[in-house]
């Protein structure tokens, strides 16, 4: 399945697009996986923040990713609610999506290491795109999770 990726900061992201990541947000993290908690969280429109959307030849949305910038909190850019829609799953798209986000990260941050809160069953996946669990794992929201970075890659 091919997509086609847009990456729009915060500042330009329109309602519709807005609107299609917190459908799909909702119902992989609320209703699939039978979470109740508050996905708007305050930063989707935040100073610098990246949204990555794939979308599907017909225009719907099949995969996202939402970048948000180093602060005084993090020195790494964080790429989190990492999703790819039921029906497009099986396809490689995680993969792709989370390469297409830490081009973002590249680009936007360049020479800094990347962070994300993934959940731990996915701690492979990750650590198969070069991050490493970082301390104990967690539960959040009901869910384990496991803090996870990917080191600046030297050019050797």
């Amino acid at each position: 399945m091919e997509l086609t990726w847009s990456d729009v900061a915060a500042a330009d992201l329109d309602a519709a697009s807005l609107y299609d990541a917190l459908v799909l947000r909702a119902a992989v993290f609320v209703v699939e996986q039978e979470c109740a908690y508050a996905d708007p969280d305050g930063t989707d429109l935040g100073p610098g923040v990246r949204h990555l959307l794939g979308r599907d030849d017909e225009g719907a949305l099949a995969a996202y990713a939402r970048v948000l910038p180093p602060d005084a909190s993090y020195d790494a850019p964080r790429i989190g609610r990492v999703v790819v829609a039921p029906a497009a799953r099986g396809a490689g798209l995680a993969r792709r999506l989370m390469t297409e986000a830490l081009a973002i990260c590249e680009r936007e941050w360049p020479g800094r290491a990347v962070e994300l809160g993934g959940q731990a069953h996915l701690v492979g996946f990750y650590a198969g795109l070069g991050f490493e669990s970082v301390g104990e794992g967690y539960v959040e929201d009901g869910i384990p999770h496991q803090w996870m970075r990917r080191e600046v890659r030297s050019e050797s």
